[in-house]
């Protein structure tokens, strides 16, 4: 019986807490309902678990909600600890006859149970946990909130006073008890009358330091784990056996992931933890049978620490069982694929990439492709300077990048370099194996002051040269929202769909979003969709937050990011496919 009510009650837990923090920005809003409240607290009445009429509950409640949702352990515990001896006060003044003859009263002793009654009933369900460090990080976080809340609301108390003779400690004391409230209860510093503009002011002030605090104390663990030796070896094994199912399999081996292991070791699961979302990039590695057993693994944790699960640039086939697992998906775009077999430069479809082609090789272009291991450390190093030289923009890249060059382990990359006339390095591509037989692109990089089209002379030039080394296909860049441009544009396309497109072509300017798809579209490749995996759709704008974080749009600046090294010395992000 129990077992059927947890559910329900971990949910009603959550929505009372949503109620009163409502009826507090309410009270806030509306003075007649406010003086009510306060007046009830101040007499002969009590009002329910956190109806205080303050910002700072109402904070503190809707922050509860959002944290109870996540069913985070520490969240169920402080409210066990603020509603249960209330609860128990209640219960005891109403054995007091000035008390019980309010109905008011035994209103707030009937919400004020049964929500601590839901809370003892919906235990099992609050199951994640909370990072070691939190309780550190809240003290400091509380003790300068405090200072500094308290500081600027000393200051302007001292300066709209409207009483004489106010001491310091009379002004501190009443911009500490205005943070708690603005209601009656800082008015017991008879020395100090402020203005209800001060009195709000400093309100607010707590109520944002409070939301810090409680944000110390609930955040989720970071994911702290990245890819060891071990793992990093196993994966490669795994990739020997399976690395032809998905073109993203090789970025697996980023360093800056973590990864999670099926119960049968035969699959793998490699992500990173941003902002609370654990976001993994293409496709589970190894196995396809195996691969339910490592999402098993990867959702629990998730469940675990407070995670929000999402699965970034997924494949169908990997998108089909995500979704058996409770996922829901959102078609991202497509990815690029030429099958070198079909390749060919004739016809007139193919006759402006192949004027550009001969252009630029009439100019003196020359391309040379070898595997990394090839490649000497000497010339690797200045391949590595050009490319840190020619970066336009900041490190990008989680799904579609490798995040290093020139590591000994990616002996069986391809490097791709293009000389001038002179002999002179002026733009080179990267790829990593897509099992035996496939390339996907990694990285791009050229001299933005040589001539137009190097990158499409390097392609083309792969293209040619794929089949005697053995290559059958190749991935290239991934075309976010394709299929809107494509189809927006034909005849007889809705309202709709011409509308996105035009938002999608505005965005461009700066996004490259169409260019990448034009850009894509004269190899004729074959596109395969990729997709976007989650659990609530309320969890897309945190999620995308994420993902732009992971590929490199938007940072947290840091001294440890700031003084990162490149390359082989320590692991950092690479260009985005809508970068590279």
């Amino acid at each position: 019986m129990l077992a059927r009510l947890r559910p329900g009650a971990a949910v009603a837990t959550v929505w009372y807490l949503r109620l009163q923090a409502v009826l507090n920005i309410v009270a806030v809003l509306s003075l007649p309902f406010r003086e009510e409240v306060h007046e009830h607290n101040a007499g002969e009445f009590f009002t329910p678990y956190l109806a205080t009429a303050g910002l700072a509950s109402a904070a503190l409640a809707l922050f509860l909600a959002v944290v109870m949702r996540r069913r985070k352990r520490a969240a169920w515990i402080l409210n066990l600890l603020l509603a249960g001896p209330l609860f128990a006060l209640y219960v005891l003044a109403l054995t007091q006859a000035e008390f019980r003859h309010h109905v008011l009263n035994w209103i707030s002793v009937l919400l004020t149970g049964a929500f601590v009654a839901a809370l003892l009933i919906g235990r099992r369900e609050f199951r994640a946990i909370g990072d070691r460090s939190n309780p550190k990080l809240a003290l400091i976080v509380a003790a300068c909130g405090i200072l500094v809340s308290g500081g600027i609301g000393t200051l302007l108390v001292n300066a709209t006073n409207k009483l004489p003779g106010a001491t310091l400690t009379d002004e501190i004391a009443y911009s500490l008890l205005r943070g708690v409230s603005v209601g009656p209860l800082a008015d017991r510093v008879a020395a100090v009358h402020a203005p209800r503009w001060v009195d709000i002011t400093i309100n607010v002030l707590m109520a944002i330091s409070f939301l810090f605090v409680l944000y110390a104390c609930f955040r989720a663990p970071r994911g702290a784990e990245l890819l060891g030796d071990e793992d990093e070896r196993r994966l490669r094994a795994l990739l020997d056996k399976q690395g032809e199912r998905d073109s993203l399999g090789y970025f697996a081996l980023r360093r800056d992931k973590a990864v999670i292991w099926s119960p049968s070791g035969k699959a793998a699961i490699t992500y990173r933890v941003l902002g609370g979302v654990t976001l993994a990039a293409g496709d589970p590695i190894g196995d396809p049978e195996a691969w339910p057993g490592a999402i098993e693994e990867w959702l629990e944790e998730a469940r675990q620490h407070a995670w929000t699960p999402a699965v970034t640039g997924a494949s169908e086939e990997a998108g089909t069982i995500y979704a058996r697992h409770g996922l829901d998906a959102l078609e991202m775009g497509d990815e690029a694929i030429v099958d070198v077999a079909d390749f060919s430069l004739e016809g007139r479809a193919m006759r402006v990439v192949r004027q550009a082609h001969n252009r630029v090789r009439r100019a003196g272009f020359t391309v040379r492709i070898r595997r990394h291991g090839e490649i000497p450390d000497a010339e690797m190093a200045t391949l590595i300077e050009k490319a840190d030289h020619w970066r336009d923009g900041g490190e990008r890249g989680f799904s579609m990048a490798l995040g290093r060059l020139g590591d000994p382990s990616d002996g069986s990359c391809v490097m791709l370099e293009c000389n001038d006339a002179e002999g002179e390095p002026r733009a080179l591509l990267s790829f990593v194996p897509w099992g035996e037989k496939g390339l996907s692109l990694d990285l791009m990089r050229r001299d933005r002051s040589s001539e137009n089209g190097l990158m499409e002379f390097m392609v083309i030039e792969l293209l040619l040269r794929a089949r005697d080394m053995g290559i059958e296909r190749v991935s290239l860049n991934f075309a976010m929202f394709r299929a809107v441009f494509e189809r927006g544009s034909r005849l007889g396309a809705g309202p709709v769909l011409r509308l996105w497109r035009s938002v999608l072509t505005f965005f461009s300017r700066w996004w490259q979003i169409e260019s990448l798809y034009r850009a894509n579209a004269k190899y004729r490749p074959v596109w395969e969709p990729r997709f976007l995996l989650f659990e609530k759709t309320s969890d897309i704008p945190r999620i995308g937050i994420a993902n732009a974080r992971a590929e490199g749009f938007l940072s947290v600046p840091s001294l440890p990011s700031l003084s990162r090294r490149r390359h082989v010395e320590a692991p950092q992000e690479r260009p985005s496919p809508a970068n590279r």
